[in-house]
């Protein structure tokens, strides 16, 4: 979650958008980026089936698309609130003026777009050299940090959770089905309750 400074800040128009509304689609050219300041946003590619990747979901305090627009190229994929969205619209014309005026900004949006480089190398890691069940696994990590018994409701349903972890629904349910057999979880609807904190970290290695 970023912070932003005041004089960032006010670089931003606020815009509102109700669900399902796209903030871009894959192939526009990128004169903004945004900054999400309430809500969610998703962020997907399709493949040449037509088939939804999802890349990312986007809540408070994170910015999309701004490495496109900082160099005015095109959205590589698509942006829309997965649930009613306020976020700050930044037009890449003033940003760069504001680059040019203010050495504070520069470092302001330099430190951006590296800490954005590392989240995309970390994000590429994880879908290219882990398993769908160590991906499973680290997911529920991350928001479980007992040793057990912790009560996860999913924020989302599991088809759209398969698509954030880069899988599909019926490799994700068969994930889940081994994992609930090993006596690791249980799953009731959308709430998933963590039994081995211990076995879900030795999925990781």
């Amino acid at each position: 979650m970023i912070d932003l400074p005041a004089p960032i800040r006010r670089l931003g128009r606020e815009m509102r958008l109700p669900k399902s509304a796209f903030l871009f689609q894959s192939d526009e050219a990128a004169a903004a980026f945004y900054f999400v300041l309430s809500g969610e946003v998703r962020v997907f590619k399709l493949d040449k089936q037509g088939r939804e990747l999802e890349i990312a979901r986007l809540e408070t305090g994170n910015f999309v698309g701004e490495a496109f627009a900082l160099v005015r190229g095109k959205y590589p994929f698509f942006a829309q609130a997965s649930r009613a969205a306020r976020v700050l619209a930044f037009r890449t014309a003033d940003v760069e003026r504001a680059i040019i005026a203010d050495p504070a900004a520069a470092r302001f949006f330099v430190s951006l777009l590296a800490r954005k480089c590392v989240a995309l190398s970390r994000r590429v890691e994880s879908l290219g050299m882990r398993t769908v069940r160590q991906r499973m696994a680290e997911f529920l990590l991350s928001r479980c940090g007992g040793e057990g018994g912790c009560r996860i409701d999913l924020p989302m349903a599991k088809g759209e959770l398969a698509k954030s972890l880069g899988t599909v629904g019926e490799t994700l349910s068969r994930t889940l089905r081994l994992m609930r057999e090993e006596s690791l979880i249980e799953v009731q609807g959308k709430t998933i309750r963590v039994l081995k904190c211990s076995g879900l970290k030795a999925c990781l290695g």
